[in-house]
């Protein structure tokens, strides 16, 4: 699922300026990057589902080469996905994603929003 309501496409930041901020709210930045593109996750279970769900902000190089901290990124639209064991992690809009979840992250990108 698409999070759309948020001015994070084509916003252009540093990367370790972002990568301050994005720590700072829960999300990680792990293996899931080359040196144009890079994912910040945050993981959120829930008990009693035995999905696990995901919120991922993409970002992309402009100028310089991920992970350096001077390196300008861009934001793209933030995705929530569930994952399934053992298949991955789905972000189809036919998804159904409780509404706590959706308020959560909501609130999260705006937070991280924000600070940019």
């Amino acid at each position: 699922m698409k999070l759309t309501d948020f001015n994070f496409p084509d916003k252009e930041i540093r990367f370790g300026s972002l990568l301050d901020i994005m720590r700072g709210k829960g999300f990680i930045f792990a293996e899931q990057w080359d040196y144009e593109r890079a994912m910040f996750d945050l993981k959120m279970p829930v008990e009693g589902d035995p999905g696990v769900f995901y919120l991922r902000v993409p970002v992309f190089a402009v100028d310089g080469d991920i992970p350096g901290d001077e390196t300008t990124v861009k934001l793209m639209t933030p995705i929530l996905g569930r994952h399934y064991y053992p298949h991955g992690v789905e972000h189809g809009e036919e998804e159904n994603f409780p509404d706590h979840i959706v308020d959560k992250c909501k609130q999260l990108l705006t937070s991280v929003d924000e600070e940019l």
